[in-house]
């Protein structure tokens, strides 16, 4: 997944920020490492609206297109960049364990194929 910057990143409800969209440019091509097979990415930054017990509130949400199911992950704090990194490091969790799903399928077919022999 090689896209121009900036392009895949949608801004709701707060100013565009050059250095916040290179931040998030930069964690999606650290997921990479993780999941070669990225389709297509999106980014959407938000600050849906002020709550009155919770204060100002943004969200980040982080969706992919990997080849299989799609990956979604959502998350809301008080501050943009909190919920960028929340979503981010979520997002790797998820790859990096579904990437070690795929190597434990790999290898049980491997293991089920030698022993037929």
């Amino acid at each position: 997944m090689k896209s121009a910057p900036y392009d895949n990143i949608v801004f709701r409800d707060i100013d565009k920020s050059a250095s916040l969209a290179d931040t998030v440019s930069k964690k999606l091509n650290k997921l990479e490492r993780y999941c070669g097979d990225i389709i297509r990415s999106r980014v959407v930054l938000e600050a849906p609206h002020q709550h009155k017990h919770k204060g100002k509130q943004y969200k980040a949400s982080v969706e992919l297109a990997v080849s299989g199911n799609p990956v979604t992950i959502s998350n809301e704090s008080d501050s943009i960049h909190r919920a960028v990194n929340g979503a981010f490091d979520s997002a790797e969790r998820c790859l990096k364990e579904r990437g070690g799903r795929r190597k434990s399928r790999r290898y049980q077919t491997a293991v089920l194929d030698s022993e037929s022999e």
